[in-house]
């Protein structure tokens, strides 16, 4: 699908690998919705985009937040023809720890944002999108959501954000079945160590010891790398129904 001109939304787009990707798809000329629930850096993203990009307060687990958000995109700039699911939470917490067993709703926040957030955007908006005119290609829209390396080799304390995560890249090849009549597309991404504002924050020497284990190159991610991958899915027609590791080889320990 040709990215210029489309409404794009980017859920979780106020920062890290949703921020990359909201600026990597208004440069190369989508009309960028950004999701997120951080108004004041959602905002100010937005602003420095410029016109072709607006913020919506969402809260992406809850079916009228989404759906008012979509109304708006759809007012401002028509048909979302691409929606990136970047939105999600991390927790970690071990299946029984020094304080008891995990708790019950902290493992059924991190699903309900991270997978039951992903779902619900998709759902609403493949809806929408069911209901126009093909575009180029004969495709009407496409999806792209984050999964992560821990729904493969996850690390002790994370059973509930691993549970998340897999079942966004379990889900990728039966939603693009069910959405294949409709010709529309469904991808995953499942980055590995990328240098977000949340890695950052534990310094450079704990961001140097967590590069080691990256194969090659011997770095974290840069999240316009993230970007690029998203760019690619969007653009190439016959990429459906898969999850891409993008991790430079890493294999959690």
């Amino acid at each position: 699908m040709q990215i210029s001109g489309k409404a794009a939304v980017v859920t979780g787009g106020a920062s890290g690998l949703g921020e990359a990707t909201a600026r990597a798809l208004a440069a190369a000329g989508a009309k960028v919705a950004i999701f997120d629930r951080s108004a004041d850096r959602g905002e100010a993203v937005a602003a420095e985009l410029g016109s072709g990009a607006l913020f919506c307060a969402v809260d992406v687990a809850d079916e009228a937040s989404v759906t008012a958000a979509l109304d708006r995109v759809e007012a401002a700039f028509g048909t979302v023809r691409a929606v990136v699911n970047c939105a999600g939470i991390v927790l970690a917490s071990k299946t029984l720890g020094r304080d008891g067993p995990h708790p019950l709703d902290s493992y059924a926040r991190i699903l309900d944002v991270n997978l039951k957030g992903t779902f619900n955007v998709l759902r609403l908006a493949a809806a929408r999108m069911a209901a126009t005119d093909p575009v180029e290609g004969g495709e009407r829209g496409v999806f792209v959501n984050t999964a992560s390396v821990a729904a493969f080799d996850g690390q002790k304390g994370q059973a509930a954000y691993a549970a998340s995560k897999g079942g966004i890249a379990a889900s990728s090849l039966p939603i693009a079945r069910d959405l294949a009549r409709d010709a529309i597309r469904v991808n995953a991404i499942a980055p590995g160590l990328f240098l977000t504002p949340m890695a950052a924050e534990l310094g450079e020497e704990v961001c140097a010891q967590l590069a080691k284990d990256v194969v090659f190159p011997k770095r974290l991610g840069d999240p316009a790398e993230f970007a690029d991958a998203v760019l690619f899915l969007i653009r190439n027609t016959y990429v459906n129904g898969t999850t891409l590791r993008l991790d430079g080889a890493v294999r959690l320990p």
